[in-house]
């Protein structure tokens, strides 16, 4: 028979990777999640920016990224603008600082249109996810495992559980709503 807490962990899954999503975007203040998806090409080799550099937040308006190899500075430069946050990095010779431009109203409603599209998104992937369940649940009841009882039973705890997830996802983009419309 079919137990629903084995498909928790793919719904789980949604959320971690709107939460990285929603790191991603840039509010008002310094935040170093937003180089987490920077991919630096040295070495012969594509690698994440966190994975050859320090990084950190000396204050709320910049973020310092520190390569440990000195001689990667130039890529590490080039992949920061290749990204297109936002920022212009300034290359300090030991270091890199990212300076955080205060948002304009503007910027702050196109943000708010980015945030909406990655909600969106994660709306969508479960409700695949939800779909796929569902479809599992109605093929057990196809080949006699489970009744019709049951069935319904199933259905209606995939639907709470669907909607415990689309109001963590709901409180999600509240929060970073609310994070990016704070001046």
């Amino acid at each position: 028979m079919l137990n629903l807490e084995t498909f928790r962990p793919q719904f789980i899954k949604i959320l971690d990777h709107l939460k990285t999503e929603l790191g991603s975007l840039r509010t008002g203040r310094a935040n170093a999640a937003i180089l987490d998806t920077v991919q630096v090409q040295v070495y012969g080799q594509s690698m994440l920016l966190k994975s050859v550099s320090s990084i950190s937040v000396p204050d709320a308006r910049t973020i310092a990224v520190e390569p440990w190899d000195k001689s990667i500075l130039k890529d590490v430069e080039m992949a920061i603008v290749e990204a297109k946050l936002g920022v212009n990095p300034v290359n300090e010779g030991q270091l890199i600082r990212l300076p955080m431009p205060s948002l304009t109203e503007e910027s702050r409603k196109d943000l708010i249109k980015v945030l909406n599209q990655k909600l969106e998104h994660a709306r969508i992937t479960t409700r695949q996810q939800r779909d796929s369940v569902r479809d599992k649940i109605v093929q057990e009841e196809k080949e006699k495992l489970i009744g019709e009882d049951q069935r319904f039973r199933l259905q209606q705890k995939l639907d709470e559980m669907v909607k415990e997830i689309n109001d963590k996802i709901k409180v999600m983009g509240e929060e970073k709503e609310k994070e990016i419309m704070t001046v």
